[in-house]
């Protein structure tokens, strides 16, 4: 019983991350809204990885297949928010 504990805490983490996601759309933040986004999607994400998807008990070398795509997402992240920062 214990073990599902954990998975009802963090499917409660996303449902709340999800309300918070919906309420933060609604604010106007201007080129923030897409950073807050971002960053919440990315917390959803982690949970979602570490838990559900078990990273959280693998070993270094899983770690390391798992960071090494994270790296080249941001790159793309950047690239993209840096493009559309400085369009006129």
């Amino acid at each position: 019983m214990a073990a599902y504990r954990i998975y009802i805490i963090v499917c409660t983490l996303l449902l709340v991350l999800t309300g918070v996601t919906v309420g933060v759309s609604y604010l106007h933040l201007g080129i923030m809204n897409v950073a807050v986004a971002l960053l919440i999607a990315s917390v959803k994400a982690a949970l979602v990885a570490l838990y559900f998807m078990h990273l959280r008990f693998e070993n270094r070398l899983v770690w390391a297949f798992a960071t090494v795509p994270l790296f080249f997402l941001a790159l793309i992240i950047l690239g993209t928010l840096a493009d559309t920062m400085f369009r006129n």
